[in-house]
């Protein structure tokens, strides 16, 4: 799978996920999108899935004919070190979600 890891979430968390082909959304040029123009790049781009710890993305998107899914990690802080518990949760997430999806980790 293409997974993207949102600017909110440490790019090392990448590393989680060696079976995945994980980019950070800074190193794939898309650093300061909004949420909108962030799921049109990416989709355009052939990711499958957005990693991030924006609880409103699920209230503000509408994901309906959308080719990309959405996990929201759901960690007490967006620190790397809180968000390491949740990599077990995230990986059967994106063994699971399908295309226009928001899925809730944590």
């Amino acid at each position: 799978m293409r997974v993207l890891i949102d600017e909110c979430i440490d790019h090392r968390f990448r590393l989680s996920f060696p079976e995945h082909d994980c980019w950070s959304a800074r190193y794939a040029g898309f650093g300061s999108f909004k949420n909108g123009v962030l799921l049109r790049e990416a989709e355009a781009a052939g990711f499958e899935i957005l990693l991030t710890t924006d609880a409103n993305m699920s209230k503000q998107q509408n994901m309906s004919g959308r080719r990309i899914a959405i996990i929201v990690l759901r960690a007490r802080t967006n620190r790397l070190m809180d968000l390491l518990p949740l990599v077990d949760g995230a990986r059967a997430a994106i063994a699971m979600i399908k295309p226009g999806e928001i899925v809730e980790v944590g």
